[in-house]
């Protein structure tokens, strides 16, 4: 079939890692509308602002300049120009900077800010004349056709209705105030300022989804890309050890937390370390947890927090830990050995005792197999017993 192989039509949604290579290579849907109309509507709000806020010192100046003029002196002129120069840089560097950060939240709101060095690279199909022509007769040059007419369109009609107000401003200017004027203009302007982003914003929201939506049908996969991808994932050494590392952390937190349900811990005692739980109504008692060094001490401090019995056994806390593994039942030939333990257990728990670490006085049959090392009784077990 043509879709398993290399020239298969692409029907699938990108994979993340395609996403990712993508996003490398700065293929990420984005307008450069959004940037800008977002940047005009936040001048219309800050111009005002910060006009306002100058204008009492800009009337200052000007009573400076007139008494300068008339009595000129070196060291007024240059205190006059250091005011002015604050004054300028106090009303432009709000809004230049207010301009940059909503440039960068523009940006960011697009699919994050990056820095793709592959799309800086100079290409010869850039430079190819017949693709710029196929854009232009494409869907590409269609859509920026419309775009174009439309922004044409509702900036024409806003501003009709905004020099029809003014016109009407002007025809009644005789009868007001010249600062009544001056005000009545400023706020023309800033409406129309407003209206205007407004409206450019809701045409760069329709520009960003019709990028998205061309960006996306271009990043599409066939099935047999996604194969090939994840064969590539699974053969690379890196992702196998990142993947065996998280499982093997993942299980290990999950044995830790088990270790708080569990009814016994037999231990080595400090080399190695099995936790047992018995549920009747699931058979023969099973292995919850079990590890060897620095696994074992921190599965007997977590035992120790749990008020689990820690029960010293060799012989049987070896067999386990090399029988049996991880949410196994006690193999048949362990019974015995096992039963004694948690009727020892059980023992401690009648008599009020939780948790500890104990030395059993009775001499389990040797099921195991292996050397009786550290069975012998002491006065310390017997009294445990």
């Amino acid at each position: 079939m043509a879709a398993d192989g290399p020239g298969g039509e692409k029907t699938e949604k990108p994979t993340p890692q395609r996403l990712k290579k993508a996003r490398k290579e700065g293929q990420i849907p984005r307008t450069p509308e959004l940037g800008t109309w977002a940047g005009i509507a936040a001048a219309s709000v800050l111009m005002p602002m910060l006009v306002r806020n100058t204008f009492s010192t800009v009337q200052q100046l000007f009573v400076q300049v007139g008494a300068v003029v008339s009595h000129p002196d070196v060291g007024a002129s240059s205190k006059l120009f250091g005011q002015a120069m604050n004054a300028f840089l106090g009303t432009v560097l709000p809004v230049a900077l207010g301009l940059m950060l909503v440039g960068v939240m523009a940006s960011a709101s697009q699919g994050g800010i990056t820095f793709a060095a592959k799309a800086l690279k100079p290409s010869f199909k850039k430079l190819n004349p017949l693709n710029g022509v196929k854009r232009m007769l494409g869907p590409q040059g269609l859509w920026e056709a419309v775009k174009a007419l439309i922004k044409t369109a509702a900036l024409a009609a806003v501003v009709f209705v905004s020099s029809s107000r003014a016109k009407d401003l002007v025809s009644s200017a005789g009868s007001l105030p010249l600062s009544a004027v001056t005000d009545t203009f400023a706020s023309c302007a800033v409406l129309l300022m407003r209206v205007v982003a407004i409206t450019g914003l809701v045409i760069a929201v329709g520009d960003y989804m019709v990028v998205r939506i061309r960006t996306m049908k271009k990043l599409k996969m066939s099935r047999y890309e996604i194969q090939q991808e994840h064969k590539n994932s699974d053969g690379d050494p890196h992702m196998k050890a990142h993947r065996k590392s998280v499982a093997m952390a993942m299980s290990r937190n999950r044995m830790m937390s088990d270790v708080a349900t569990a009814d016994v811990m037999l231990v080595n005692p400090t080399h190695v370390a099995v936790a047992l739980k018995y549920d009747p109504s699931r058979g023969a008692p099973r292995v919850v947890a079990k590890g060897a060094d620095e696994v074992a001490r921190k599965l007997r401090e977590r035992a120790a927090e749990a008020r689990v019995p820690m029960v010293q056994d060799i012989p049987l806390a070896r067999a386990l830990h090399a029988s049996c593994e991880i949410g196994q039942e006690v193999p048949p030939q362990l019974f015995t050995a096992v039963a004694r333990v948690l009727a020892f257990v059980m023992h401690l728990g009648a008599r009020g005792v939780r948790g500890g670490f104990h030395r059993p006085g009775f001499e389990a049959p040797d099921t195991t197999g292996l050397p009786r090392a550290g069975r012998r009784r002491t006065p310390a077990a017997s009294s445990a017993a």
